[in-house]
C-alpha cells in the first residue's frame, strides 16, 4: 500500500514530516513519539503552523506526490485482474470511497479538536476520542484499543511497502543486467533478445541488503530530505517516459476481456487499495494549511487528479500489454537504454524512499523500547533493531518473491482496515450520540461490509497464490524472454 509516504513514493506521509522539519528539536520531538508518529507532522505547535503555513497549491502537489509509488506500476496488472471495462470502473469506484473516507476522518479529527481545544488531532487519537464517544460502555473502556489497532496497521503497511520495494529493486535490476548484452540504441526498430541468465532474484534482494542496512542507520531527518528530492525527480521523469511510450501503437482492444474472472478481482481490489493508501497524510496536511477551510476542495481536486492518473496508466499499459503484462509495467519496457534508464531511475528513487519509509516503522518501534532500557545502551540497541528490521523486511520479501502478491496483500490487510473499514465506523462512534440519519448510518455500514469482504476476500486469494504457485520455472512477475 501509505511508508509517506510524502517522500512517499510514494505511498506515504513520512514527506510530509520531512516537508515541515525546521530544526533538530523538532526531529527529536517527532522520534519521541509512538503511535501517533506517522500521521503527526513536526509543525504540529500551534506558533509554527501558523507562522509556516503551506498554500492550497502546496498541499495539492503534496497529495499527489503522497500517491505516486510503487502502486502505479501495478495498476496495469491489477485491470487485468478485474477486466478493460469493470477494472478503470472500480478504480473509480474505489477512489471516490477512499477520498470520501478521507474527508470523514478530518471531519471527525476537527470534531473532537473543537470540543477538546486541540490544534491538531491524529489518526490514532481521533479514532480513540471517537470511542470514547460510543454510546457503548465496552467500547469507551477499551477506546484505548483504537489508537493501538490504527499503529499496528500503519507498522504493517510501512514495512509493506519496504518489502514491496526489496522484490521491485530486484526484479527490475535482473532485468537489467540480464538484457545488458543485447541492449541497443535505437528504441524505434528494437530488436527481440534473449536474455542471460543470472542468479536468482532472491539473491539481487540479498544484494541490496547492506546499501538497505546502511540507509536505514540515518537518524537525520534533513538527511533524508536529499534522498526525498532524488526519489521524487528521479520517479517523476521515469513515469512520464513510461506514459509517453504506451500510450503508442495500441492494438485492438476487443481481444481483452471486459470483465475477468471473479477468482482474480480480490487481486485487483488490494493492489489497487494499495495504490490509494495514502489517508495517513490528509491529517498533517489540513493541519499545515494557512486556510484549511479550502482543504475539501483541495482534496476532491487532488484525489480526483490521482484516479484519472490511475485509470489511464492502468487501462493504456494493460492495452498496450495486454496478456503479457507483468506486475510492474517497467519489466515490459523494451530493451533499449532509454527505457533500461526508466529502470534504473525508478530503481534509484525506490531506494531512496525505502529509507523514508523505514524511517515511520523504526520512529514507532525504537522509542517504546528505548525507554524500557538504560542510556548506556540506547545508542547499541538503536542500531540493532534497526538492522533486525531491516533483515525482516529483506526475509521477508525473499518469502513472497512476487511483486503483484506482495502489492496485492500490504492493500487487503493494512490499507482497507485504515482507509475503508475504519473512517466510516468512526463517523458513526463519533456522531451516533448527536443523532445520524438511517441512511448515513446504512451508506457508513456498506461502506465498512465492502472494505471487510475485500480485506478477507483478497487476503485469502493473495495466501492461496502464495501457497499453490503456478508450475513454472520462474515467477509471473521475474524476468523471462522478451
Amino acid at each position: 500500500m501509505p511508508l509517506t509516504k510524502e517522500v512517499r513514493d510514494p505511498q506515504g506521509p513520512v514527506s510530509l514530516k520531512l516537508d515541515f522539519i525546521d530544526s533538530p528539536e523538532s526531529a527529536k520531538n517527532l522520534q519521541n513519539r509512538n503511535s501517533s508518529f506517522l500521521e503527526r507532522s513536526s509543525a504540529e505547535s500551534p506558533s509554527l503552523e501558523k507562522a509556516k503555513g503551506i498554500t492550497g497549491f502546496q498541499t495539492l502537489v503534496h497529495l499527489v506526490k503522497g500517491n505516486m509509488g510503487t502502486g502505479i506500476l501495478g495498476l496495469p496488472l491489477a485491470i487485468k485482474n478485474a477486466g478493460i471495462l469493470m477494472g478503470p470502473l472500480s478504480v473509480l469506484a474505489i477512489g471516490f470511497v477512499a477520498c470520501h473516507c478521507m474527508r470523514i476522518l478530518t471531519r471527525c479529527a476537527q470534531h473532537f479538536c473543537h470540543r477538546l481545544n486541540k490544534p491538531f488531532m491524529d489518526y490514532g487519537d481521533t479514532v480513540m476520542h471517537g470511542l470514547e464517544s460510543s454510546p457503548s460502555s465496552w467500547l469507551r473502556n477499551h477506546a484505548s484499543w483504537g489508537r493501538h489497532a490504527v499503529t499496528v496497521f500503519l507498522i504493517i503497511t510501512q514495512l509493506g511497502f519496504c518489502c514491496v520495494y526489496i522484490v521491485f529493486l530486484a526484479d527490475n535490476l535482473k532485468q537489467v543486467v540480464e538484457a545488458v548484452n543485447g541492449t541497443t540504441n535505437n528504441c524505434q526498430n528494437n530488436a527481440t533478445v534473449m536474455l542471460t541468465p543470472t542468479m536468482d532474484s532472491r539473491l539481487y534482494m540479498l544484494s541490496f541488503l547492506p546499501f538497505l542496512v546502511l540507509l536505514a542507520l540515518i537518524r537525520n531527518l534533513r538527511v533524508l530530505t536529499i534522498f526525498s528530492m532524488l526519489a521524487n525527480i528521479s520517479m517523476l521523469v521515469s513515469l512520464v517516459i513510461i506514459t509517453q511510450y504506451i500510450a503508442q501503437g495500441i492494438p485492438d482492444l476487443s481481444r481483452l476481456p471486459l470483465v475477468a474472472s471473479w477468482k482474480t478481482y480480490p487481486l485487483f481490489f488490494g493492489t489497487a487499495v494499495f495504490s490509494f493508501e495514502s489517508i495517513g497524510v490528509v491529517l498533517p496536511l489540513e493541519n499545515n494549511m494557512k486556510d484549511s477551510r479550502h482543504f475539501p476542495a483541495i482534496l476532491s481536486l487532488g484525489m480526483s487528479i490521482i484516479t484519472s492518473l490511475y485509470i489511464v496508466i492502468g487501462a493504456l499499459g494493460y492495452l498496450k500489454f495486454g496478456d503479457n503484462i507483468k506486475a510492474s509495467i517497467t519489466l515490459n519496457l523494451p530493451n533499449c537504454w532509454l527505457y533500461q534508464s526508466v529502470k534504473l531511475l525508478y530503481i534509484i528513487g525506490i531506494l531512496c524512499t525505502y529509507s523514508l519509509q523505514f524511517y515511520v516503522p523504526a520512529g514507532i518501534i525504537i522509542p517504546v523500547i528505548l525507554s524500557r532500557v538504560s542510556k548506556r545502551w540506547a545508542l547499541v540497541l538503536d542500531l540493532f533493531i534497526r538492522l533486525t528490521m531491516v533483515c525482516l523486511t529483506c526475509i521477508l520479501a525473499i518469502l513472497i518473491p512476487r511483486l503483484d502478491l506482495v502489492l496485492s496483500l500490504v492493500g487487503s490487510v493494512s490499507g482497507s482496515a485504515l482507509a475503508l473499514i475504519i473512517p466510516p465506523l468512526l463517523e458513526i462512534t463519533t456522531y451516533y450520540s448527536e443523532g445520524m440519519s438511517p441512511l448515513t448510518i446504512a451508506k457508513d455500514a456498506l461502506i465498512s461490509i465492502l472494505g471487510f469482504v475485500g480485506f478477507v476476500a483478497g487476503t485469502y486469494q493473495t495466501i492461496h497464490d502464495l501457497t499453490e504457485p503456478k508450475p513454472s520455472l520462474t515467477f509471473p512477475n521475474s524476468t523471462t524472454n522478451i
